[in-house]
């Protein structure tokens, strides 16, 4: 039975939720349409996938690019992040998906 407290004036039901999940089901990845959107660069792949790509600009003049893989279905097979120096020279490449292999300073 869901508790109850009182805010603002009004009567809000409480519910407790089951932990966060960290990964996605197949159902809930994004759509072609919603990659499109939110990566405005792409190139298609040779087995019908598609190779995602967006940057943004680092506080230190530097900038960090996400690099998402999917294949023809749009599911997700490899995502990483990038950080290049000011000069454009690459510094650290952190492999997200589908292992988290944490930071590589090169």
């Amino acid at each position: 039975m869901a508790k109850a407290f009182i805010g603002r004036g009004l009567l809000f039901p409480y519910v407790s939720y089951p932990a966060i999940r960290l990964v996605k089901s197949a159902d809930e990845m994004a759509s072609r349409t919603q990659n499109e959107r939110k990566f405005k660069n792409w190139e298609e792949l040779p087995d019908k996938g598609r190779r995602y790509v967006r940057e943004f600009v680092g506080r230190a003049g530097g900038f960090a690019r996400y690099i998402k893989e999917v294949d023809s279905n749009e599911r997700t097979i490899r995502f990483v992040q990038e950080i290049y120096d000011p000069a454009g020279r690459l510094l650290t490449v952190h492999e997200k998906f589908p292992v988290d292999l944490g930071h590589k300073q090169l």
